[in-house]
């Protein structure tokens, strides 16, 4: 006999007659011989309709009256559900967060989970009763038990929590799509099912805008070893699993707040190729990977640059074996690249052969700002200079000189207390008989901010997003040019990074008023990031180019390119997104044989 936590959004208990589907479906759980947690959201709409209310009393409502407000959806659904098994015949009980012992951090609207008391839960089961958790709240560990809610994608965060801490068999996510798709059927109608997923992969897609996963219930689920199943509450398929590894033995207390970093991991054996002035026009990132991929070279980090006027830098890192080759293909390309604007200007190449690429690793960076800018701030206390920067959701990682690395571990171990076994070095292995690409994504709601003559010295990059994670923004592509230009004698470089549209205005006036010297602060709204996901492109050539050669062949130029290990991620223009989205799930063969219809 299994234990099974379900959780039911809102389009599945959005009616008398849903409510009563889920205890049909929950009923069929029980008789197969499993004991059921369930945990639901409020009713289809219910929420919105709350947040309106309260606007129409109160323009700035306060955080501690919306959490309980809002906190009575979940509770109205709880209590049919509850009814409903009941009239079925299924002895049930309906709690709260607070009933159920989901002790929150004392933040309204947006608490973390700190620990979850499970005895009440587990003597319910024992009984025989289904027990109904309402998602998305909990309670404070004052004295005052203040009521909180745990914002976006709570009920997510709320289920896997408990999976996690009654050390359920799996977890089942039940929603309004038959499991995880390669994209959004919306968009793409014949997006296709997957079976399985890495934690790894659902984590990037889930913060690339799937709606199907919260980012903070597949963290959960990654540091704990909860399997998770995403599957149709209108239909019987099987859905997708999200597989974890095995995870480290980890506390269950400060659930939702565990150290963020699980490593560091190093690789001495980079060097980096940089092309400067390259005309910015499509086609040009296809040819330049296309040539390396033709010569089975592997890229590891690659970024292309923001400058001002109508050229590019790009820089990528292969093996320091491979440095040769790559130059060579760089070099016989660069003659011809030449910027429309100034046709003289030839595209130069730039190398640098000693390199190293360290990296901090862990789910728990998730939604936490001031991990990157710990890391940045970690190395330049250290008078280690960052040339190259790359972000994931689960990775940071950063080139730097390979004479800096030793130094530069030793540092980062200590500042995320991380211990020398955890410190390891990082070849990349290709990932065998693993597809290359398992989604893709499309995100319309980032804006790309360009600092221009930021002074080239360490600590630049990390003063900046420090100020930035002071404030809880979350900075998303980071790139730093490979281009140095002279102002009053100093040596600058542009830095540019994307944050979400809501975040933009806060993060100008933040910048805007930082007590160091840069030049102008140059706004983009317009854009979209494409992305495509999968743990098979390690190791494997071509992958890249691939996706630049579908984007070039489509006429959409590319504006900006960051990389990780995983997750290859280019802004266009946002007329051009839902194009560039539909062009890339095409070239890599991700389409199924039937449309996906999203109930309405």
């Amino acid at each position: 006999m299994a234990l099974i936590v379900q959780k039911y959004g809102g389009t599945s208990v959005g009616s008398v007659e849903r409510i009563q589907a889920v205890a049909r479906r929950v009923i069929k759980t029980t008789e197969a011989g499993h004991s059921v947690v369930v945990v639901v959201s409020a009713m289809g709409k219910t929420t919105d309709g709350l947040v309106k209310l309260a606007q129409e009393i109160s323009a700035t409502p306060s955080r501690r009256e919306m959490d309980m407000l809002l906190s009575t959806g979940e509770q109205v659904s709880i209590a049919l559900l509850s009814m409903a098994l009941q009239e079925m015949g299924q002895p049930a009980i309906s709690l709260t967060g607070a009933q159920v012992g989901i002790v929150t951090e004392a933040e309204h609207t947006r608490a973390r989970i700190l620990e979850i008391a499970t005895e009440r839960m587990q003597r319910h089961l024992q009984d025989g009763r289904v027990v109904v958790v309402a998602g998305f709240q909990g309670i404070s560990s004052q004295s005052d038990l203040e009521i909180t809610t745990l914002g976006r994608g709570g009920s997510d965060t709320s289920a896997v929590a408990l999976a996690a801490a009654l050390r359920a068999d799996f977890c089942e996510i039940y929603t309004d799509v038959p499991g995880i798709l390669t994209t959004d059927p919306r968009i793409v109608p014949d997006a296709q099912l997957m079976d399985e997923i890495t934690s790894d992969e659902m984590l990037e897609l889930a913060s690339l805008g799937a709606k199907v996963l919260h980012p903070r219930a597949v963290e959960i689920a990654r540091n704990y070893g909860v399997m998770l199943v995403v599957r149709s509450s209108w239909s019987d398929q099987p859905g997708t699993k999200v597989v974890s590894p095995m995870p480290q033995p980890r506390s269950l207390q400060g659930l939702e707040i565990a150290q963020p970093v699980d490593a560091v991991e190093f690789d001495t054996d980079q060097a980096k190729v940089a092309l400067l002035r390259v005309p910015d026009r499509p086609g040009i990132a296809a040819r330049l990977f296309g040539e390396i991929a033709s010569q089975d070279l592997d890229v590891d980090l690659i970024i292309q640059s923001i400058h001002e006027g109508n050229s590019n830098d790009i820089a990528f890192t292969v093996t320091q074996n491979s440095l040769s080759r790559a130059e060579a293909v760089a070099a016989a390309i660069a003659p011809a690249l030449r910027s429309s604007a100034s046709p003289t200007d030839e595209a130069e190449v730039m190398i640098e052969r000693r390199m190293a690429k360290v990296s901090i690793v862990g789910a728990g960076m998730i939604g936490r700002p001031g991990v990157a800018a710990q890391m940045f701030s970690t190395l330049a206390a250290a008078k280690v200079n960052i040339e190259m920067i790359s972000t994931s959701e689960v990775q940071v990682s950063c080139a730097i000189a390979e004479a800096d690395c030793e130094r530069a571990v030793a540092a980062l171990c200590e500042t995320f207390g991380v211990t020398g076994r955890a410190a390891k070095s990082r070849r990349r292995v290709r990932s065998a008989d693993l597809p290359p690409v398992r989604g893709a994504a499309l995100d319309l709601k980032q804006a790309q901010l360009a600092i221009r003559h930021v002074p080239d010295q360490p600590g630049m990059a990390a003063r900046l997003f420090s100020l930035l994670a002071e404030k809880n923004i979350s900075v998303d592509m980071i790139i730093q040019s490979q281009r140095c230009r002279l102002i009053d004698g100093l040596a600058t470089r542009d830095i540019a990074f994307t944050v979400a549209i809501g975040d933009l205005d806060e993060a100008q006036t933040i910048l805007q008023a930082a007590d160091f010297s840069f030049g102008e602060i140059a706004v983009d709204c317009s854009i979209a990031k494409v992305s495509i996901v999968g743990t098979g492109m390690v190791g494997r050539p071509g992958i890249a180019a691939q996706m630049f050669r579908a984007l070039a062949e489509a006429k959409i130029n590319i504006q900006m390119i960051a990389t990780s290990e995983i997750k290859v991620s280019c802004l266009v223009a946002e007329e051009q997104g839902v194009e560039a989205l539909r062009v890339i799930h095409a070239a890599f063969g991700l389409s199924g044989h039937e449309r996906i219809v999203v109930p309405a």
